[in-house]
């Protein structure tokens, strides 16, 4: 009795709309099944969402991660998971690095509608280069060591269970990172990130891993790397000059270490590093260092871990559309800079939000 009613209701409310009527993509006896069951659940092919990609472009970095030897198979249960959702998709592999920058820029001029980066935040970071200023969606797979944007969005799961998440995402509009650099030879260059960049004794770590421990090792490495430097390095001082705030000149400090940040979690034992970062804000969140206390930084780094961190004196949160870096007057020090955990240089550094500038895909319930 109920489903006869529902019928009877669908059918004058579709009759009196032509078009939508004769739209094949609507099965009004899936329809009635749900409602009658009170269910939002999927029945049939004709309550299924439409996904927010039509041509898609994977790329993967085949060594990748602890398990490289897995990358193909992965890449392949991903095909076979768009295909059944009516996507058409084609895998590209990266052969060296700033390959998938050339790739990502290949898809947009090709007309894919999105690119999905399958590996770890170097893989995300080349193709952001390519993607910002366009219309075509970046997607990610963690198939990489670090994977920092995969986790702030939620997507720590399977290679299949991210892909099918990625089917019900939607589309939106973030703002990226840029930073300003001095490259190996002095020359000027600029990248965007998307997760963090920094300058001092975060950027070092990141030129002391080498790539093939890295696969071997894993997030280990990092650990022991990171002990390395804390227990050898002299985190030497650089000016940080915030813009002027319409009361007069920018503020200047002289810090150690400046991470600006764009993510609310980096996933692990990480997690929330710098309180209000996000990919929607218009400025950037950046942890100041203003000492080169070696028990002050294990002090702040157990803190995080413990979920437990706040910000005095030795550890500022600073929070700014923009800010300059330069070396102090006189030093002789190289420090390096990094953006997505890529090196890339080294000062003077200037660093700034571009907003809106790049479309992401976010999974349903997940607030970046």
């Amino acid at each position: 009795m109920q489903q006869a009613v529902l019928s009877k209701v669908l059918s004058i409310h579709i009759s009196c709309d032509p078009e939508r009527a004769n739209r094949n993509s609507i099965n009004k006896s899936a329809m009635i099944a749900r409602c009658a069951n009170g269910h939002s659940e999927r029945i049939g092919p004709a309550a299924q969402v439409k996904p927010a990609m039509r041509r898609v472009a994977l790329i993967y970095n085949p060594a990748s991660g602890q398990h490289s030897s897995r990358r193909k198979t992965a890449v392949g249960e991903i095909k076979a998971i768009l295909r059944e959702a009516g996507v058409e998709s084609e895998a590209f592999e990266t052969g060296a690095p700033g390959s998938a920058t050339i790739i990502a820029e290949d898809a947009v001029r090709d007309g894919y509608d999105t690119v999905l980066a399958c590996g770890g935040d170097g893989t995300v970071h080349e193709a952001v280069q390519s993607l910002v200023g366009t219309d075509v969606a970046l997607g990610v797979v963690p198939l990489g060591t670090a994977n920092a944007l995969a986790a702030d969005l939620g997507l720590i799961a399977s290679p299949a269970k991210v892909a099918r998440m990625l089917l019900d995402a939607a589309p939106a509009r973030v703002s990226v990172g840029r930073i300003h650099y001095a490259d190996a030879s002095g020359n000027p260059g600029s990248r965007y990130f998307i997760v963090a960049a920094g300058i001092g004794a975060d950027a070092l770590l990141m030129s002391r891993l080498d790539s093939r421990l890295k696969r071997r090792l894993g997030y280990v490495l990092y650990l022991i790397e990171a002990f390395r430097i804390w227990a050898t390095s002299s985190f030497p001082l650089f000016k940080a000059e915030l813009p002027s705030n319409g009361n007069g000149g920018g503020r200047v400090v002289e810090v150690s270490q400046l991470l600006a940040v764009r993510v609310r979690s980096f996933g692990g034992v990480l997690r929330t590093l710098a309180p209000g970062a996000s990919l929607r804000n218009g400025s950037l969140s950046m942890l100041a260092f203003k000492t080169q206390s070696r028990l002050q930084y294990m002090s702040f780094l157990l803190a995080v871990i413990a979920g437990r961190h706040t910000f005095k004196r030795a550890v500022e949160l600073m929070d700014s559309p923009s800010i300059e870096c330069r070396a102090c007057d006189g030093s002789a020090e190289k420090l390096f800079v990094e953006a997505d955990g890529e090196v890339l240089g080294h000062l003077p550094v200037r660093l700034e939000v571009v907003p809106h500038s790049l479309t992401l895909l976010i999974p349903p319930g997940v607030q970046p």
